[in-house]
């Protein structure tokens, strides 16, 4: 990685000057600049980040013009870094951990955080803040004193970082920091969805619509729990190629059927529905698609993607009562981040879990507009920017 415990000793106690790549205007490129990284406070780490990747997420608040969308920000989420320095009252991190931040809180502690039912924070609840978690204030500034904002609590499209311990876990030296950042976001919200929220069980028939990274790792969980047949969804007919290499067996363009509803196509495809249906695009019509051809009875429709805000759902009342079947959102898979992620991680290196074919490009962090480009013209699954390469 490149990092020694010399390095981090000869930064550690003061501000940092580092470069980081900043978004000052909606959808313009990322502007590379020296900023100055404070100090950790209370409950908070400073990473020093090895390599991160680029997810849906950051184009998404990259081209945002209103708020929670703000400028100057660091975006990034998705990444894999080594503890720097730490502030008061940390006591399950140390200076030269391996790590990865992710952007849901996990505090360990609350009611939630403590349950196996959920993964939803309750002393931190999950929002798009442009500031740190606990005191609503920033650690980044520019040079000339300029406030940067934050980005789901990570912001790792800087050499270094300072995030709270509750978006913290420890991972496993082991994985490559070209996979470990991974676990950040994309790949473990689609495995977790499939595993843990929808639980999904061999022989079973799993429907996913939306073919992107995250339809993707819902497929790849699918295929380590056994499943018979996986169908995929999208409109662009090249996902289907890529798509067999993650235990895809069909696929359906849904450009290709005129009217014709593709849950329609989908109840005849699999006489009745598929046992398990994702939506993974983030679009309200497509969650009631997959709600129409889960089967009913034991059927699961399970909302991975993320819609706009304010988008609403419309269903039958008559069908919610007779039809029997379940739909539940799943946010970051289910995931608990501090117990689950290790998990995953260990299926990693026990060659379970396959994470070599969603890195499709890797560039330096000079030339992470690069990545911007190759997602948004839908080239890449995952492009993975190394700092210092």
């Amino acid at each position: 990685m490149g990092t020694t415990q010399a390095d981090l000793t000869r930064t550690a106690g003061k501000p940092i000057h580092c470069k980081a790549a900043v978004a000052r205007k909606p959808g313009e490129p990322l502007v590379i600049e020296e900023v100055i990284v404070a100090l950790p406070k209370v409950h908070e780490v400073r990473l020093k980040i090895i390599c991160t990747s680029l997810c849906h997420s950051d184009v998404t608040f990259w081209k945002l013009k209103d708020f929670p969308g703000c400028f100057p920000r660091i975006l990034g989420h998705e990444a894999f870094g080594v503890v720097e320095s730490v502030g008061e009252d940390v006591h399950d991190l140390k200076e030269g951990d391996s790590v990865v931040p992710i952007f849901l809180p996990d505090c360990a502690q609350c009611i939630d955080c403590t349950s196996k039912k959920s993964n939803n924070c309750s002393k931190f609840e999950f929002k798009v803040s442009p500031w740190m978690l606990r005191d609503g204030t920033s650690r980044f500034t520019t040079v000339d004193g300029e406030t940067l904002y934050h980005f789901l609590s990570v912001s790792s499209f800087a050499e270094y970082t300072v995030v709270d311990i509750a978006n913290v876990t420890k991972i496993d030296p082991c994985v490559p920091p070209n996979r470990a950042c991974l676990f950040s976001c994309g790949v473990s919200t689609g495995v977790g969805a499939a595993l843990k929220s929808a639980k999904v069980e061999p022989g079973s028939t799993v429907v996913i619509f939306g073919l992107g990274a995250i339809g993707l790792a819902v497929a790849e969980g699918a295929r380590i729990s056994g499943v018979s047949r996986i169908i995929g969804v999208d409109i662009n007919s090249d996902k289907f190629e890529i798509g067999k290499q993650f235990g895809v067996t069909d696929f359906v363009n849904s450009n290709s059927y005129g009217d014709k509803p593709i849950s329609q196509v989908i109840n005849e495809m699999t006489n009745g529905g598929g046992d398990y249906c994702f939506e993974c695009v983030g679009m309200g019509k497509l969650v009631q698609e997959a709600y129409a051809c889960c089967r009913k009875g034991w059927g699961k429709t399970i909302v991975v993607g993320v819609d706009k805000p304010g988008a609403e759902l419309t269903f039958k009342s008559f069908d919610v009562l007779h039809l029997g079947k379940t739909l539940i959102g799943s946010l970051f898979g289910g995931l608990k981040p501090k117990s689950d992620i290790p998990l995953l991680v260990k299926r990693y290196l026990d060659k379970e879990l396959q994470l070599d074919k969603f890195v499709t490009h890797e560039v330096s962090f000079q030339d992470i507009n690069k990545a911007f480009d190759l997602l948004v013209e839908g080239k890449s699954l995952r492009c993975v920017v190394w700092m210092d390469k």
